[in-house]
């Protein structure tokens, strides 16, 4: 007998995702057109059933993978800048590291791939090291 790999989350797990997506939307001042970008959403009646209604939402493993980016940079910003306010802007601050080349990390993330969230996310684990 195969097992079958799950193919999206359950009610309650991605209810728990963008529950903690949308609060660092908040925290970060995204737009909702940001936000849409950053979960890979271009169906506005999706996404405003999933923020209002986040209980609703099963998400495909390409939503659950930039959730994570996303919270894995929200983190390490957390950890690597002393003051919360400061973590919460940086992601809009220019920046001159050659990943950024003068651009936010937020200018990144927004062209949209899941692989623009990996970098910004690596890019700020190594600084950790």
């Amino acid at each position: 007998m195969a097992i079958k790999a799950p193919t999206g989350t359950n009610r309650n797990q991605g209810s728990i995702a963008l529950n903690a997506f949308f609060k660092i939307g908040e925290l970060w001042q995204l737009t909702n057109g940001e936000q849409m970008i950053l979960l890979g959403l271009n169906n506005e009646s999706t996404f405003y059933k999933w923020k209002n209604h986040p209980e609703t939402a099963r998400l495909d493993p390409d939503k659950i993978e930039r959730i994570s980016y996303l919270l894995g940079i929200y983190k390490d910003l957390q950890s690597l800048l002393g003051s919360k306010a400061t973590a919460n802007t940086w992601v809009r601050q220019p920046n001159t590291a050659p990943l950024f080349g003068g651009r936010s990390a937020l200018d990144l993330m927004l062209q949209g791939k899941v692989a623009d969230l990996f970098l910004v996310r690596q890019y700020l684990h190594s600084q950790k090291a």
